[in-house]
């Protein structure tokens, strides 16, 4: 195998060293999946991404994505992080949308400028489908909590944009900082579901400008607790709008997630239902943090 030239980014980080990070290589497409899968289990983030052309074909690029245990169809960190690393590193000049072929299809990525700086990126989701519903005292079980913390006016539900997540209301912040996963229990739950991650979520925040704030487990994927979590708050924002958490058929939110493991993250949601669909957009700030080779 030659030199790779990879960079690590922090994705939905407002400062260096918060949100979630991501290793993005570049001319990846000599790889085999067999070496792809082992670079991401060396890397060892919840996801690393390969870039296999930097041919411009209209602004679309070939992207796979793997975490350390498998390739995964679709997540959000490494698509916004990956958009930014082909704008920042590859076409270096201003451009307002990138495509990225993924697994799931073609992702748009619209990216936003302070200036020359690149400030926000967004990615609008697919169509977001809703599954299987789920028992509260169950699901109480598994995260270790009393069924009274569950918010009992909305369903417990899977829901997918291309990567499936058990989504859980709960009441307050208390809650959502006193969940702990049962891995017995868990690995119970996941045997007979599409959703592998689960995704808790309460009114109350940290910060009082956000909005809600959010939990992801994902053992499954070898990330017990995510930092920051594209696909899953995608899948949020489709249960929002879905059920009129806020009221309305439509949201404008700031989201706060992995304070409980010292990498606070945010995340901005955009959604609405027309005709009954519903139309997804996530977006975060993304900082580059190193440049490597991989030998």
């Amino acid at each position: 195998m030659s030199k790779l030239t990879f960079y690590i980014v922090d994705v939905f980080a407002e400062e260096k060293y918060a949100g979630n990070q991501l290793a993005v290589f570049r001319n990846a497409e000599a790889l085999s999946d067999t070496e792809m899968q082992q670079i991401a289990k060396e890397m060892n983030y919840s996801e690393t991404t390969f870039i296999l052309s930097e041919e411009k074909q209209n602004y679309k690029y070939d992207v796979r994505i793997f975490t350390p245990e498998e390739e995964v169809p679709f997540a959000g960190h490494p698509t916004l992080g990956t958009a930014y690393v082909i704008q920042h590193e590859i076409i270096k000049e201003p451009i307002e949308r990138i495509i990225l072929n993924l697994k799931v299809g073609q992702i748009p990525v619209t990216i936003n400028y302070s200036g020359e700086q690149v400030d926000v990126l967004w990615m609008k989701q697919v169509t977001p489908t809703f599954g299987k519903i789920f028992d509260a005292g169950q699901i109480s079980q598994v995260l270790s909590l009393d069924k009274r913390d569950i918010d009992d006016r909305f369903p417990i539900q899977e829901v997918s944009t291309g990567l499936p997540f058990i989504i859980v209301p709960l009441k307050t912040l208390d809650a959502l900082k006193q969940a702990k996963v049962a891995r017995d229990k868990y690995f119970e739950l996941i045997k007979d579901t599409q959703a592998k991650a689960i995704l808790i979520f309460c009114p109350e925040t940290y910060k009082e400008e956000n909005d809600l704030s959010v939990r992801v487990f994902a053992d499954y994927y070898g990330v017990p607790e995510d930092p920051a979590t594209g696909s899953g708050n995608g899948c949020l924002a489709g249960y929002l709008v879905k059920y009129r958490y806020f009221g309305e058929d439509r949201i404008n939110i700031r989201v706060e997630q992995g304070y409980e493991i010292g990498r606070p993250s945010l995340l901005f949601l955009r959604a609405e239902e027309k005709e009954g669909k519903i139309n997804i957009s996530v977006g975060g700030k993304v900082i580059m943090i190193a440049k490597g080779e991989f030998i």
